[in-house]
């Protein structure tokens, strides 16, 4: 059968030919690279920096604000998390209760459908028993997304339209609504988007501010003015009327427009005189009561964050994301400001992971392309055939393009994993058509062959020559396919990250397989048919054929050398091409050469190993003795060698000077399960003590901004204390992220490339004001991007100071400035990673301790004690660690007197009325104002709110009429309590991290 396609496909070579163009057409443009192909259509291969590896998880998440972690745990949390429990699938669960939400997170089996298990939960919220939550809580799903979908972050700012240069002149609480009513709406429409969440800035909120000895005076309570101010906010529809045959609708008109229609509400009358709201209250529009914010560079900020759908290609979101806002720009408010300058709100985004997806594909395609220039130099080399080396080298680049169909049609997704598959694979690609072709020419040396280079017998002389090695190959093949079956039956987060890898080596190798089979023997058909026709010029040289084959040899070898050094530059831009070209051309020659020697000597080698079999044995067992060393460790190796002596009576045996240096020098490799990816950006994750406020953690968050934006190498620092609006981020308020981005050592572009640009005979940067700018001369400073001038032949740019070499220097400088008093270390973390951690494990550092326990009390003395004893271990920097503390909060209870309560005839749910509306203020009704909609709340003036100790002097009206003092049915203590309550099933746990 394979002899059969062999020769159908070389019979037939305008077929062959036609399905190798297919390939080809097909294979551009599935490609995931951004190549610009004219007039083909796109549709390229999902594409992501990274495999979303997190767990099947599903969230849910309940708002009760006001409400204390103990109250949200025991009346939401833990009744909803035993309800759960049951769901089909599950394998386990996670909670967080927190002031005023709910998070819990329900982990999967992967074999379970994404949205399937959606369902579950939603039919299982919908079936809970009646009195399992309290009155009016109504448990929400979180997004159809994974944390890994957060993949745009923005800001808004008021800029110039015309420059594009930050004017300001926007109050948070204006930014705040353009993004909830406006914003957030365009943008949730974009094709792909899970959510758009809202963070920073003031939601505006009408507040009424009682005023008890008004009240008093009046004699009007707390239930009459919440009744009041709910009948003063509504609109209704008086079905129709029809005057002189004409249908009218008819609609009363009764939403609170501004603050004096919610003034001249009516409480109540006295003596025929009408109790308005304004007699007894304070009416204004303010800033509701915030758990979260933003903080650009030291200055308040509004933005928000796109999550993209599970399941979605996270570039093509981010194209929709990026058009909707284009459409939307002219509709954004603008307003003159008091010089004259025009501020128009403009969507400025800080964190945009489509630059680190084309950074990554660009690179991959990058290393891709060296990767196949190499194999072409070892080609040319090893086979000293031009002709040949050509056909054995187009088997790369199409096998390559074949995989990236069968991508398409499988929906694999183009990442750092899955293209690496192919990357292992083009070596073995190599050896396929090395092994089609080299017999090929072999036969064609044969002297009953000589002179056959085209027609029938041609053809005939290839089918022999491939049918001869076709079934040793696909053993070959075969052999190395089924060694990586074990990575396809991988399970869980192994499964996620390395199937994708197994996937696209396996399809490369197949396809290969088969172009190898069907379009070589073509290609090598018509290659091997052409005949050259010297001229004058060239008759010297013809004449000697290998003369000629070696010249043609060098001359391909130069310009793949030449080529592999500029785009590689393994020493570095700042070394100069001609260091980097000869560090290549040694590289090359050295390899080759050593195999070039193994080659010329291989009869020779052979015989000898096969003379002193015991001899050469001794150099695999070394060999392999050494690896085991270096992987496990020394001590780990030879460990019973130690034990020996020491049982012997040689006590101190380890801590000889040669045990602790050969332990020193092999101490064994790490172990990672994914390395990071260098994102281009840090995420800083400190957190402030459990009883730290808003307003402190405000100082917090601007300080950091401001030292880390002071940074020469950070281009752009954002800040976010608390949490965004979602599912997704159950951060509380004393929780830290700063994103900050970091500037590229030298300037690239949107691939990731370097770019050169104009320096003079000096070496000096021509910049566009005609100045010129050296490095050497006139010392490190900043030089805008678009000050320079691109130019091929010019040099590379670099952005960082002299003395940083790295990125973990860069990361340093952000830790030398961030220790500030109060705020916890932050382990070094990336926005995609840390999303990972979190995703995986809870915790926001990738190693860290889960601590369980009966209680919060003996969670929190262990985690305390762990923390001691890690801050010990020699291998650990002591600074780094610490518990994340979840008991610490401070807390005001107000215990209620219930003999006196009935004395005076008032009931629990009245008086709690009386402290929800005295402290954290009550909303009552929703105003519409268009497509704005904002609450109404109300709550005792901010002196009164601010100073608990005012609380016992308020005066409480009672069922018969009689006012009391607030201090007479209620008392108020002081206590510690809990931040913050996590839980993992039914058991309580914290974190050491």
């Amino acid at each position: 059968m394979l002899n059969k396609i062999i020769k159908y496909f070389l019979e037939n070579r305008i077929i062959t030919l036609l399905l190798l163009a297919g390939i080809i057409v097909w294979g551009l443009s599935t490609a995931p690279f951004n190549w610009q192909i004219g007039i083909l259509p796109r549709n390229p291969v999902p594409v992501d920096a990274i495999p979303d590896y997190g767990e099947n998880q599903q969230i849910v998440a309940t708002e009760w604000m006001g409400r204390s972690p103990k109250d949200i745990q025991d009346q939401i949390t833990y009744p909803l998390t035993t309800s759960l429990l049951g769901i089909s699938g599950v394998k386990t669960i996670r909670s967080t209760s927190m002031f005023g939400m709910s998070f819990i997170y329900i982990i999967f089996e992967e074999d379970a459908e994404f949205y399937w298990s959606r369902s579950r939960i939603l039919e299982k919220l919908n079936s809970l028993p009646p009195g399992t939550l309290p009155e009016g809580v109504q448990p929400s799903l979180g997004p159809d997304a994974t944390a890994l979908g957060q993949i745009f972050w923005y800001t808004l700012e008021g800029r110039n339209p015309n420059t594009g240069e930050p004017t300001g002149g926007w109050d948070p609480d204006e930014l705040r609504t353009v993004q909830d009513f406006y914003v957030r709406y365009s943008i949730s429409s974009a094709e792909g988007v899970s959510e758009v969440a809202s963070v920073g800035g003031f939601v505006k909120e009408y507040q009424v501010e009682i005023n008890p000895n008004a009240m008093r005076a009046f004699n009007v309570s707390i239930m009459d003015i919440m009744e009041a101010i709910r009948k003063s906010n509504l609109d209704i529809g008086a079905e129709t009327v029809e005057i002189n045959k004409v249908e009218y609708l008819v609609r009363g008109l009764g939403y609170i427009k501004n603050v004096s229609d919610l003034e001249e509400a009516v409480v109540t009358v006295r003596n025929n005189i009408p109790v308005k709201i304004k007699d007894v209250a304070f009416v204004n529009l303010g800033p509701a009561t915030r758990r979260g914010g933003l903080d650009k560079e030291g200055v308040e900020a509004v933005g928000g964050v796109v999550v993209a759908r599970y399941g979605s290609n996270p570039l093509h979101v981010i194209d929709n994301v990026k058009e909707k806002i284009r459409e939307m720009e002219a509709g954004l408010p603008q307003k003159v400001l008091e010089d004259s300058t025009v501020s128009k709100v403009t969507v400025v985004p800080f964190y945009d992971r489509s630059g680190l997806i084309k950074e990554t594909i660009g690179t991959l395609e990058d290393d891709l392309t060296l990767e196949m220039i190499i194999s072409i130099i070892v080609i040319i080399i090893i086979i000293v055939n031009l002709r040949a080396s050509v056909v054995i080298s187009s088997l790369l680049p199409i096998a390559v393009l074949a995989t990236f169909i069968v991508m398409r049609l499988l929906n694999i997704d183009a990442n750092i994993v899955a293209l690496s598959g192919i990357a292992i694979a083009v070596g073995v690609m190599t050896d396929i058509g090395v092994v089609f072709v080299e017999i090929v020419v072999q036969h064609m040396e044969k002297p009953e062959n000589k002179g056959i280079t085209k027609g029938k017998a041609f053809a005939g002389l290839i089918y022999r020559a491939v049918s001869e090695v076709s079934k040793p190959t696909i053993v070959a093949m075969l052999t190395t396919i089924v060694s990586f079956l074990p990575v396809f039956f991988l399970e869980a987060q192994e499964g996620k990250l390395f199937r994708p890898l197994a996937y696209t080596k396996t399809i490369t190798l197949v396809s290969a397989l088969i172009l190898g089979m069907t379009v070589t023997p073509t290609l090598a058909y018509y290659f091997f048919s052409i005949k050259g026709s010297p001229k004058t010029a060239r008759k010297v040289l013809w004449k000697n054929k290998k003369t000629t084959t070696y010249i043609a040899a060098g001359i391909a070898i130069l310009a793949a050398t030449v080529y592999l050094t500029a785009e590689w530059l393994p020493m570095g831009p700042q070394k100069g091409f001609l260091v980097n070209f000869l560090i290549v051309a040694a590289s090359i020659a050295m390899i080759l050469g050593f195999f070039s020697l193994l080659i010329n000597n291989y009869d020779r080698l052979i015989r000898w190993c096969l003379a002193n079999r015991w001899k050469f044995m001794m150099i695999p067992v070394f060999t392999l003795l050494f690896g085991i060393t270096i992987w496990l460790g020394f001590d780990t190796v030879f460990g019973f060698a130690a034990k020996s002596f020491e049982a012997a009576g040689w006590k101190n045996f380890r801590q000889t000077a040669f045990w602790s240096a050969a332990t020193g020098k092999f101490p064994g490799v790490g172990e990672e399960f994914m390395p990071s990816l260098n994102e281009g950006s840090f995420l800083l994750m400190p957190t402030s003590m459990p009883h730290t406020g808003v307003e402190q953690n405000l100082q917090f968050i601007e300080a950091l901004d401001k030292r880390i934006s002071n940074i020469p190498e950070v281009e752009t620092t954002v800040g976010k204390w608390g949490r965004v609006n979602s599912a997704l981020d159950p951060a509380p308020t004393q929780m830290f992220e700063n994103v900050i981005n970091y500037r590229p050592e030298y300037i690239p572009d949107e691939n990731g490339r370097r770019i050169r640009f104009k320096v003079n005979g000096k070496g000096e940067f021509i910049l566009k004001n005609g100045s010129v700018y050296n490095p050497d001369k006139d010392g490190f400073r900043l030089i805008p991007a678009d000050s320079l001038i691109a130019d091929k032949r010019g040099d590379y740019f670099r952005q960082w100071r002299p003395h940083i070499k790295t990125t973990g220097d860069i990361w340093q400088e952000i830790v030398n400035v961030s220790h500030l008093p109060g705020l916890t270390s932050a382990p070094k973390l990336q926005p995609i990673e840390a999303r990972l951690v979190m995703l995986s494990t809870g915790m926001r550092a990738p190693m860290g301790v889960k601590v369980s326990g009966p209680d919060l009390e003996s969670i929190e003395q262990g985690g305390k004690l762990i923390e001691a004893v890690l801050k010990d271990v020699p291998s650990v920097l002591s600074s780094t660690v610490f518990y994340d503390r979840a008991v610490g909060a401070p807390y005001i209870e107000i215990g209620l007197n219930r003999q006196n309560m009935a004395r005076y005839g008032i009931t629990v749910a009245d008086l709690q009325e009386v402290i929800s509306a005295a402290v954290g203020g009550m909303s009552l009704t929703t105003t519409v104002e268009g497509r704005e909609r904002f609450p109404v709340r109300l709550r005792y003036p901010r002196e009164l709110r601010e100073n608990p100790e005012e609380l016992s002097n308020l005066i409480i009206p009672t069922a018969t009429g009689a006012q009391i003092p607030f201090k007479e049915v209620a008392g108020i203590t002081y206590s510690i309590g809990a931040q913050m309550i996590r839980r993992e099933n039914t058991f309580l746990t914290g974190f050491i991290i």
